[in-house]
């Protein structure tokens, strides 16, 4: 460490009090930038991790990104369901791998209800093309039977063999509940930390089978018992979306196109890729604007930094004047004060950095278990490094308004001061 850095860290343990605050600032500063630009990129990398593997989204005419929310982040409703006549006619297409229908429209204490067959289990699939894996428990076979994700049977203490009951509608109330057809918990799904963990998995033979007796949304009092709809074999007559997996990428945009002008009925294909980035350009905005309100709080930060380096300048002439007075150049005194904006700025970051980890280890599991993100605590990335590159230069920058007027001042004063 040379003369000069180690002359502003005596210089600083005289001002602990100042120098803390000033740290403590330039922190706080720290903490909200780089936490608004982990949460902003996590999210993001969430959101693009919950479907993979899959190249076509098929459901009622409506916008993509309508169409991605609810039949992916089960978010709103659909505006129209697809004939099953059109799913089993598309999924035995040529070009066709698998097809996975999907039946959305109830659910279960806050969570949705999603109906669905045996190739959800095997063809779906997250983040870097991950399959669905069982915690405990095994795949619904009878009428009745559920799969759990992660976070449904966590947040409220199911496990295998419990009976849960599914209501209709995404309201539930009372006199929407099919209170005397319970389903059987038979497995519960290990963690994604996709939109499947908040999600109950029936089969779509039980989604027909509860709404026997029902119009309209409302129980026309004959609903079957139980073992009654054990009887039927129940068909779908109709499911929310379907997604495809082609046999060739290069089949997409011909089975895309063939799909977007069925005269059967009107459906839209979408590629989850562009659905996903037309989303993230609707919410440009709103990223933007919390990495202004972040660069604003950096900005004052570096403010109070200076105000307070300007304040304690009136008190320190004496002390320059002594240094002065050992034989120290201007140049010196220069030096000293951009090194004491560099020594609080360095600390400062890194305490906002540690300030950071410690913060998203706190909130990570509240944040996955509230809104489906998962906040990765992995090292810094080079993005990062270059703001926290900003942050250090700026400090350093702001260094040379106080060091400038005390060099003034140390050539008008000389070993005088006049106060």
């Amino acid at each position: 460490m040379s003369i000069t850095f180690k002359l502003a860290w005596k210089s600083l343990l005289n001002r602990k009090t100042t120098a803390m605050l000033t740290i403590l600032t330039v922190a706080i500063s720290v903490i909200l930038l780089m936490g608004v630009e982990r949460i902003r990129t996590q999210a993001k990398s969430s959101f693009a991790n919950t479907i993979s593997g899959t190249d076509l989204i098929v459901g009622g005419r409506s916008g993509q990104v309508n169409l991605l929310l609810y039949s992916v982040f089960r978010i709103g409703n659909a505006t129209n369901n697809i004939d099953w006549k059109s799913f089993k006619e598309f999924s035995a297409h040529r070009s066709v791998d698998w097809a996975i229908p999907i039946s959305l429209g109830d659910s279960h204490k806050g969570f949705r209800v999603m109906g669905t067959n045996h190739s959800y289990f095997e063809h779906y699939r997250y983040g870097q093309k991950q399959n669905l894996t069982l915690a405990s428990g095994r795949e619904f076979d009878g009428l009745f039977e559920t799969v759990l994700g992660a976070d449904v049977a966590k947040s409220l203490g199911y496990d295998i063999g419990s009976d849960i009951i599914i209501a209709h509608g995404i309201s539930d109330v009372g006199f929407s509940r099919h209170d005397n057809l319970p389903f059987t918990v038979v497995g519960i799904l290990a963690p994604t930390g996709t939109p499947v963990d908040k999600t109950v998995h029936v089969s779509l033979e039980a989604i027909e089978a509860i709404h026997v007796g029902w119009e309209s949304g409302a129980n026309l009092g004959n609903t079957p018992t139980k073992k009654q709809l054990e009887q039927f074999d129940f068909q779908p007559k109709q499911i929310t979306a379907m997604m495809i997996g082609l046999k060739s990428k290069i089949q997409t945009f011909a089975l895309q196109r063939q799909i977007n002008t069925y005269k059967q009925e009107p459906l839209s294909a979408i590629l989850p890729g562009v659905a996903l980035h037309e989303l993230w350009g609707m919410m440009s905005v709103a990223e933007q604007a919390l990495l202004v309100v972040s660069i604003f709080v950096v900005v004052a930060g570096l403010m109070g930094m200076l105000s307070s380096l300007l304040t304690s300048l009136q008190e320190r002439r004496r002390e320059m004047a002594i240094l002065r007075a050992m034989g120290a150049r201007p140049r010196h005194v220069f030096t000293l004060l951009v090194s004491e904006a560099t020594v609080l700025t360095s600390i400062g970051i890194l305490c906002g950095v540690v300030g950071m980890y410690t913060m998203l280890a706190v909130a990570a599991p509240i944040i996955s278990a509230n809104y489906g993100i998962n906040i990765a605590l992995s090292g810094i990335t080079s993005h990062e490094w270059m703001l926290l590159g900003f942050v250090q230069v700026a400090g350093i920058v702001i260094g040379f308004f106080p060091a400038l007027r005390a060099y003034r001042q140390s050539l008008s004063d000389g070993m005088t001061i006049r106060i």
